[in-house]
């Protein structure tokens, strides 16, 4: 049976060479399909691992991008490795041919990655790699070509090493300081850095009537004052009762329907342990324009997370320890991931100050629905081909 890295240089070398008794292509497009929809429960399993204990922390990630990195790496590996990485990642079902992962992943990021779309949007992996490693050929070639991926090869017990690789980074995200990594351990052989930054265009801006000072209310004992914009008029607004949430629809150029959900005071957790990718499609549908008055924090929210952490809580843990199999990465020898981590960032700079002077009276304003986003809410911003989540996070230091 050909290897995985086999199969993704036959996809990519196109599936019309493929024999049609070995691989049909309608019906590897029409299994990547489905398959793409059961990234929403990627989704959902990675924010549950990231939210934690803490509530009073920013998330913000992509689990398509981090499912795309770690299916790269799957490529290279074998055995218990690999089916831990496609299986805890939820990319691997016995009636779906393994082709279908890797052109569903293919054409999903060719949707998001499209040269002429409008969106800001970087994203991409680098691999750190000691200079000891050699890789295979057939392994380079393909994660450049499923994601142009950085192969990057220093010496990790250098003292320059930490500055040289958080140089690099800055470079691709183009962003200063981050100080990602703060040292390397003297076994460290590699590190898989995924990153994606989105600043988000709005289809119709946000014209704000003015800015106000408002309370934020991150819990119970913890408050701060912060400027809101507010605009009084017609919103795609509703109120689910089955979430105990507000949601508002918004939308950004290039993406699907973006969703900012406010659970209801006290009810977050409840929301964190319903949402799924079912309520979004309903709400999406049954949503309707209503008039109101919105308050709306600025958002800009970035995530940054070491993923060893957060996927061993999903079952994948043998590709950081010393029995990973990954031969089809490199030569010689034995070869574990030793770090993994995943910047993801967002900034909404779309609202503007209405100058037009039509504004509602006062009394009319004190009859319309208001809803304030003063404390914790949800953002979840979709694809627009698949309609599953690109990004998942939750706002709860708007600061």
């Amino acid at each position: 049976m050909p290897s995985s890295v086999t199969w993704g240089l036959l996809l990519l070398a196109g599936l019309c060479c493929l024999a049609p008794a070995t691989l049909d292509e309608d019906a590897i497009q029409s299994a990547s399909h489905k398959f793409m929809l059961n990234l929403a429960d990627t989704a959902f399993s990675l924010y549950h691992q990231l939210v934690g204990p803490s509530n009073t922390t920013n998330i913000f990630f992509s689990p398509v991008s981090i499912a795309t990195a770690f299916a790269m790496l799957s490529l290279g590996a074998e055995g218990t490795t690999r089916t831990e990485l496609l299986e805890g990642l939820h990319l691997y079902w016995k009636e779906v041919p393994e082709a279908a992962i890797y052109t569903g992943l293919l054409n999903l990021l060719h949707t998001i990655n499209e040269p002429d779309s409008e969106p800001w949007l970087i994203t991409g992996n680098i691999l750190f790699a000691n200079l000891s490693v050699k890789f295979k050929d057939e392994f380079l070639k393909y994660v450049w070509e499923l994601r142009h991926s950085d192969v990057f090869c220093l010496r990790f017990r250098d003292a320059k090493a930490r500055s040289k690789v958080n140089d690099f980074i800055e470079m691709k995200i183009q962003e200063q300081d981050l100080d990602l990594f703060e040292e390397f351990d003297k076994d460290t052989t590699l590190v898989l850095v995924d990153y994606i930054v989105f600043e988000g265009l709005l289809e119709v801006k946000f014209e704000a009537e003015t800015y106000v000072s408002e309370a934020f209310h991150v819990d119970k004992k913890t408050m701060k004052r912060i400027f809101m914009f507010r605009r009084s008029g017609q919103f795609e607004l509703l109120h689910d009762e089955a979430l105990s949430s507000w949601v508002l629809l918004q939308h950004y150029r290039g993406l699907g329907p973006t969703f900012l959900i406010l659970p209801d005071a006290g009810k977050m957790q409840h929301l964190e342990a319903e949402v799924s990718q079912e309520h979004l499609t309903r709400i999406f549908h049954s949503m309707a324009a209503r008039s109101a008055s919105v308050y709306l924090p600025k958002v800009y929210i970035s995530g940054t997370y070491d993923l060893k952490a957060t996927l061993g809580g999903m079952g994948i843990t043998k590709v950081f320890n010393d029995g990973a199999e990954l031969s089809g990465i490199s030569e010689g020898q034995p070869l574990k991931l030793s770090k993994a981590l995943h910047e993801a960032r967002l900034i909404i700079d779309e609202i503007v100050m209405d100058r037009s002077g039509a504004r509602p009276s006062g009394k009319h304003r004190s009859n319309l629905l208001t809803v304030k986003f003063n404390r914790p809410f949800l953002v979840i911003l979709m694809d627009k081909n698949f309609n599953i989540p690109l990004f998942l996070g939750k706002m709860v230091k708007p600061w």
